[in-house]
């Protein structure tokens, strides 16, 4: 059995944000978490949002009160878990509207480098799969979202960059290039036309990722397809035996509603391993 990475693989992590519901679907996230603050020396900061109305809320106290009673169980869990792994932890437990917003804010007030955050079980229906609250994290967060699904172990050996060419996957290259540094973790990068008549854009995108690999004295494996980006890209992680994809974002726009890319989304929705949606960069 090959022994897991116990290597930071994450520069200047000093600050690590863990958001669960208590459900299964936290368990990878709570893992992972607990697993990166140990081998970062990060702080880590674990928190319940509760949506509650505020209506609701003013007519039948005791109910809110039970779910407040419930989330703090659930967070008193968590810092259990880490106490055993040798990780202190804070614990928060906030109420409101839009839970999505309540995490955001608190990325911001304790400068988390990090978001950590659970997934629902893979299906057709995307959204369901990622959850609403995941999707409008990651579309307004100041920093880097790692997505980690309930059975998946991030050891860092494996690890594929997703590219267009753009902004975006230039950051993804550069993200998992320096966590392939650190670690001595094996680097695919990957880039997907929309057809075979535009596969060179695609070839040209991974031989920019290939240069700044190079440049950074790390040799990288290089993937091209045509057809829909994120099942060429699930099938690809699939086939490599990835640990982790690495995914850039697309930026806030003046949408409300889920901010990020298509193909990011649908990466997150359907992928067995973790994935790292890395936005600190650009935003």
């Amino acid at each position: 059995m090959v022994e897991r990475v116990e290597i930071c693989p994450i520069e200047n992590l000093e600050t690590i944000l863990l958001c669960t519901d208590g459900s299964e679907y936290s368990q990878g996230a709570v893992r992972e978490a607990i697993s990166l603050a140990g081998k970062c020396s990060s702080r880590l900061m674990v928190m319940t949002a509760i949506e509650v109305n505020p209506e609701y809320a003013a007519a039948a106290p005791q109910l809110a009160e039970k779910e407040e009673v419930r989330a703090r169980e659930i967070v008193d869990a968590v810092k259990g878990a880490a106490a055993s792994a040798g990780v202190d932890c804070e614990t928060e437990v906030r109420m409101g509207e839009a839970p999505w917003r309540i995490i955001v804010e608190e990325a911001k007030k304790h400068r988390a480098e990090l978001i950590v955050m659970g997934r629902r079980g893979r299906t057709g229906l995307v959204r369901v799969a990622m959850g609403s609250v995941t999707a409008r994290v990651i579309g307004h967060a100041a920093c880097d979202v790692l997505v980690v699904p309930k059975d998946a172990g991030v050891d860092y050996r494996i690890i594929m960059a997703a590219t267009d060419g753009s902004s975006y996957g230039e950051t993804a290259v550069a993200e998992a290039l320096k966590m392939a540094a650190k670690c001595g973790g094996r680097l695919i990068i990957i880039s997907v036309a929309a057809s075979d008549s535009n596969i060179e854009d695609a070839e040209k995108s991974v031989a920019g990722g290939a240069s700044m690999a190079a440049a950074a004295g790390i040799e990288a494996e290089t993937m091209t397809a045509s057809g829909k980006a994120h099942r060429r890209i699930v099938a690809a992680a699939e086939e490599k035996n990835a640990d982790l994809i690495v995914i850039g974002c697309h930026g806030r726009t003046g949408l409300a509603s889920l901010l990020m890319g298509s193909v990011t989304e649908q990466v997150i929705g359907h992928a067995r391993c973790a994935v790292l949606v890395a936005c600190a960069a650009i935003r």
